[in-house]
């Protein structure tokens, strides 16, 4: 099979689009034609090696853990999946992932595909809106009523954030681009704030959660916007010491996927409650592209390699 991958870790130089061996399923696996595969933040950070120093990953590696597709095979234990069958999943990260023609997946990372939207779309679900649900709901214990602070509102994870906040019943309020806001509106938000014209620690106050997917000076200018009592959850680490001086609290969390919860999201897709925004669509060979895109922090919603 055709797939991209990495021999060394390095620059997005070290992407190869090359033959590939077919991956051989367990009893408990499926085979999964992919269709497509979402471009994430984590795709580059392990082609870097930045995160080699918690988990060691095997060379050569094939990248890319956002994936769409159909089911080819399933393993003699399998019985909730069939041939054909249109499947989503974020597969596990110490495996072979998406940027390839066929992928073995475990069943409980998989779930049904919306019917209401195509494949090459449907991509941009897995990873990004798990994050996003862990972090306000499982994290951070979103409830109906309370304000929350979404920084990143236009990229991958704040695009899905925006949209389950806002039908918890929460007032959101991101912060993005102007050139992004509308969208970011559209989405459900009640108020943007141009993270580049604008000070949001002069726009906004009494915060019950702050989502933080940036860091740096964007998480430390946050402590102050919280409520006494608040929480900041971050998908890039909490300096939980600069939390309590605030006295509130600062969570971090790695994504844990399951097939259930990404199934309710699926649900939500098909109900038209949530939308996945895609920025762009590359083919697999132009991985390299797709990646610096990513990279470049500048995309607005999900950037999709079409396989």
């Amino acid at each position: 099979m055709k797939a991209v991958r990495i021999h060394a870790f390095g620059n997005s130089g070290v992407l190869k689009y090359e033959d590939a061996p077919d991956p051989v399923i367990g009893p408990d696996e499926v085979l999964v034609k992919v269709h497509a595969c979402g471009v994430n933040p984590l795709d580059w950070k392990i082609r870097e090696g930045f995160l080699e120093q918690m988990a060691h990953h095997a060379l050569p590696l094939t990248l890319g853990w956002d994936v769409a597709g159909t089911v080819e095979q399933a393993g003699e234990l399998v019985r909730r999946f069939r041939k054909g069958d249109a499947v989503i999943c974020r597969p596990d990260t110490m495996r072979n992932g998406g940027y390839a023609e066929y992928i073995a997946v475990k069943t409980l990372d998989l779930a049904p595909a919306p019917k209401s939207i195509p494949l090459d779309v449907a991509a941009g679900i897995p990873l990004a809106s798990q994050a996003a649900w862990m972090a306000l709901f499982e994290v951070g214990g979103l409830k109906k009523g309370q304000n929350v602070l979404i920084h990143g509102a236009s990229g991958g994870l704040g695009t899905f954030a925006v949209q389950f906040a806002k039908i918890a019943g929460a007032t959101v309020i991101g912060t993005t681009s102007a050139k992004n806001a509308d969208m970011v509106r559209s989405l459900g938000a009640d108020v943007t704030v141009d993270h580049v014209k604008d000070d949001f620690t002069k726009k906004v106050r009494d915060i019950d959660l702050v989502f933080d997917t940036i860091g740096g000076e964007t998480q430390a200018k946050s402590w102050g916007v919280i409520r006494k009592g608040g929480v900041l959850v971050s998908s890039v680490g909490a300096d939980e010491k600069a939390a309590a001086a605030h006295g509130v609290s600062g969570r971090s969390f790695v994504l844990a996927s399951n097939g259930a919860r990404l199934e309710e999201i699926s649900r939500l897709v098909d109900a038209v409650k949530v939308r996945v925004i895609v920025q762009k669509v590359f083919p697999l060979a132009e991985a390299k592209a797709a990646q610096d895109l990513s990279q470049s922090g500048h995309a607005a919603g999900k950037i999709i390699l079409k396989i």
